[in-house]
């Protein structure tokens, strides 16, 4: 295979590979505190359409990103009253927080779906380029890409290294624990929720602003779906979130190179799009079965609501 080549498919699979990231670090810091929102989807279609509204009419992407992230934080904060004021089912509101936030972006993106926003200059950062072999793929991306590494290494700061992660993990494993001690159970939640949300809002932004400058109907396309199976393949780890969102984002760009190289297949093109899906669905099976892994990492309390006068 032509170096080129190479090149391109490693620099394509970074750029796919930064809102999965970006997204399922959120879920991540959400999932360790216990809680269960599987509106990721919705969230990232709402932070899309804000973040590209108000990128064609302010001219900043940066601006835009920011009320994306805001976006996703107010559609979190929904599910934040539902599953914890509440007590609602986690899961049942988080699915239809997903379903309202497709919905909502669709039609909030009416207007600008005939609009082209203008791409956004990458970032060339000195000395990258000289990293053999994955040096050209790194050198001249998105800023949004190195945005989304520092992202990654202050959650696994915070995470394993600050007083707040771990009493962040401890909400996740043992809420009465923590609420016998003084910490505010329902209050970590939240923000650890807010936190989620503006991360599915900023990784949507990352889609419609910096990644395809347009919006559509659907421009999403199962990415936080994806997000969310990624945290589970990663057991609920930080540096296997990266390694997993690149894994994806390959999928994503093979089948995308496959497609446009000429190449004589004897499978439909329709077979070929839907190969991410495919491998979300097969990493899922084979993971499932390691039950020992997964009990092992999952927060005890994930999914399980929690009254504090109970």
């Amino acid at each position: 295979m032509d170096g080129n080549l190479i090149t391109a498919m490693l620099f394509a699979t970074v750029v796919a590979g930064t809102p999965l990231i970006i997204t399922a670090l959120g879920l991540l810091v959400n999932e360790k505190a216990g809680v269960l929102n599987l509106g990721s989807e919705g969230m990232m279609a709402i932070g899309a359409v804000v973040a590209f509204a108000v990128t064609h009419h302010s001219g900043s992407p940066w601006l835009g990103a920011g009320a994306g992230m805001l976006a996703g934080v107010a559609v979190s904060l929904l599910f934040g009253f539902l599953a914890l004021t509440l007590q609602a089912n986690q899961v049942a509101s988080g699915l239809a927080l997903a379903i309202f936030g497709v919905g909502l972006s669709a039609f909030i993106g009416k207007p600008y779906e005939s609009i082209a926003l203008k791409a956004v200059p990458p970032v060339r950062v000195p000395f990258i380029s000289d990293i053999p072999v994955i040096g050209e793929a790194l050198y001249n991306q998105q800023a949004m890409v190195y945005l989304s590494w520092a992202l990654f290494w202050g959650v696994l700061w915070f995470m394993y290294r600050s007083r707040a992660g771990l009493v962040l993990r401890s909400v996740g494993e043992s809420p009465a624990s923590a609420h016998s001690i003084g910490f505010s159970v329902i209050g970590i939640r939240y923000l650890a929720v807010m936190f989620g949300g503006a991360m599915a809002g900023l990784g949507g932004a990352f889609v419609s602003v910096f990644y395809t400058p347009m919006w559509v109907e659907g421009l999403v396309a199962g990415r936080g779906w994806i997000a969310l199976a990624l945290v589970v393949f990663a057991t609920w780890r930080p540096l296997r979130v990266m390694v997993g969102a690149y894994l994806f984002g390959g999928v994503m760009i093979l089948q995308l190179f496959v497609q446009g190289s000429g190449l004589q297949i004897d499978f439909p093109a329709q077979f070929l799009s839907s190969l991410p899906y495919w491998a979300t669905i097969i990493v899922l099976v084979v993971i499932s079965r390691k039950l020992s892994s997964i009990r092992l990492n999952s927060p005890a309390s994930l999914g399980k609501p929690y009254r504090p006068d109970a």
